[in-house]
């Protein structure tokens, strides 16, 4: 009778966690375009198109359509209490982050926005501060890192999140950590802010989307170039201030950037 063959045995959780990022790492060194080529702030660009094409996909399948019967069945002043009102909540972020870079007169600009829209504009539904002619100066973590001297790094797309640098990805723990929609309670109502502020967002692109399919011929470079603040001819001052952070003109992001 011939005995029966042991099973190998599994390799423990934290030996398998390590051979998952030992192949991660290995893939996008891999992937790392080195040739004459290379974009020098762009060496992950293989990795980067792949992911890429995967948001492009599930951005096709899920995040467009839906974007696009919210604008169509949703009237234009309700859309816009709805971007006002996430608006609103990122000025409380703002103001931290240009507290942190100690940038006074943008600081009480944003404190004093989010005080007045969220009182007297129905908790940020009615942008009374921009009626008012107070500026928004829209601030995140990864300008705050680039403020006080921290290197943006290579171009790095995100998994559904798309667009990023190493510094700005390394920033996002921290500006979630500060984003005003976490303190909401309960956690039900709070998953429901996130799901419209995304909705919400990809509507607001999808004039952009059309104009950006005419005018791009390889829209992956030009959606880096524009993010990166590479392209000459590109209006994008916030992707200006990202790569020049440290400079004195660093300044507000776009609203819906």
């Amino acid at each position: 009778m011939t005995a029966p063959t042991a099973t190998p045995a599994k390799p423990p959780a934290a030996r398998r966690a390590r051979l998952a990022a030992s192949l991660l790492a290995a893939s996008l060194l891999a992937g790392c375009a080195t040739g004459p080529g290379a974009h020098p702030s762009d060496p992950l660009e293989p990795y980067n198109r792949a992911m890429t094409t995967f948001n492009d996909r599930l951005d096709e399948a899920v995040l467009k359509p839906v974007a696009t019967v919210y604008r169509d069945v949703t009237p234009q002043p309700v859309r816009t209490g709805v971007h006002n009102f996430f608006g609103n909540l990122g000025d409380a972020w703002s103001f931290v982050n240009n507290a942190l870079q100690l940038r006074g007169r943008d600081a009480l600009d944003s404190l004093v926005r989010f005080n007045l829209n969220t009182v007297f504009g129905l908790g940020g539904v009615l942008d009374i501060a921009s009626e008012a002619g107070i500026a928004r100066h829209k601030q995140d973590f990864g300008l705050t890192l680039g403020h006080w001297g921290v290197p943006t790094g290579p171009y790095l797309v995100l998994p559904i999140l798309g667009p990023s640098t190493v510094r700005d990805t390394a920033a996002l723990p921290v500006d979630w950590w500060g984003d005003a929609v976490r303190q909401v309670d309960p956690v039900s109502a709070r998953n429901s802010l996130y799901a419209f502020r995304i909705v919400d967002r990809r509507a607001s692109l999808l004039r952009a989307e059309s104009v950006l399919d005419s005018i791009a011929f390889d829209s992956y470079i030009f959606t880096r170039d524009v993010y990166l603040g590479l392209r000459s001819n590109a209006d994008s001052p916030a992707a200006q201030r990202r790569r020049n952070s440290s400079s004195e003109d660093d300044g507000r992001l776009p609203d819906d950037y």
